[in-house]
């Protein structure tokens, strides 16, 4: 089959390990991904995120197709949805799309978006992804997204995971993170000692079998942000992660990465 390309339509779309309702969300897409269909079954696609080469089993309704020259295109969409509420969009039809933080917006032109030929009229100013901001609007960004609860796979305000959420954070600042911790790990430069920490630097956890299993966003070198059971910031030592609340340790130290320097 030759390959096609699509671009996610609605605000959040689940990726799953199998082509069925019941299998397990292994990520989700946000509005204005772009994918790569790698095969096709009658109710389900197999697809590729066009930003971080994730793959997973999409309901193809969910999608709208896009040329090869569009898709790579996509690479370069730098228009985000900003860390907002409020993110609204208008399609031609009057229907409202409520968008989460770090959906792209592509071909934006007179206060529109536009997907294939659809076009949505934007309700708010859009977020220009920049590296430069990001030592002095790491954490800010980070601290958008405390509270909001623990979900596997997710990648929106009504649930992240830890490196869902950590590469949330990193798009707004045009740094492309990897899904997975473990993946995320194989990236960025190694900091020797946490004493040498700084906020937006990454931390990883690993489990007893020595896997990461778990990342998080420094604040400094003594606290972190994390999703575990919700985005939190708790302590964080040699040792590890200390959760004030439970009176242990919850998460082993495994290295640190940094991004920017």
């Amino acid at each position: 089959m030759e390959n096609t390309y699509g671009i996610c339509r609605v605000a959040v779309a689940p990726l799953r390990a199998e082509p069925t309702d019941r299998a397990e969300m292994v990520t989700q897409l946000l509005f204005g991904e772009h994918v790569e269909i790698l095969e096709k079954q009658e109710r389900w696609w197999l697809i590729q995120n066009g930003y971080d080469r994730y793959q997973g089993w999409i309901d193809p309704k969910q999608l709208v197709g896009i040329s090869g020259s569009d898709f790579t295109t996509m690479h370069n969409c730098n228009m985000l949805a900003p860390l907002s509420f409020d993110n609204s969009l208008t399609s031609t039809d009057g229907s409202v799309y409520h968008i989460c933080p770090g959906s792209n917006l592509p071909n934006i032109a007179d206060g529109y978006c536009q997907l294939a030929k659809e076009r949505f009229k934007l309700g708010f100013q859009p977020h220009q992804k920049n590296t430069a901001n990001f030592k002095d609007e790491v954490a800010a960004a980070a601290k958008f997204f405390h509270n909001i609860p623990y979900l596997w796979g997710g990648r929106n305000l009504f649930g992240l995971d830890c490196s869902g959420f950590v590469q949330l954070v990193f798009k707004m600042f045009d740094i492309a993170l990897n899904r997975d911790a473990s993946q995320q790990a194989e990236q960025g430069d190694l900091v020797g000692f946490l004493a040498e920490g700084k906020a937006g630097d990454v931390a990883f956890f690993d489990n007893e079998e020595g896997k990461i299993t778990h990342v998080g966003i420094l604040l400094s070198p003594n606290e972190i942000i994390h999703a575990s059971s919700k985005v939190r910031i708790d302590l964080i030592d040699d040792q590890g992660i200390f959760n004030k609340e439970l009176g242990r340790y919850t998460h082993k130290l495994r290295i640190i990465k940094r991004f920017v320097e």
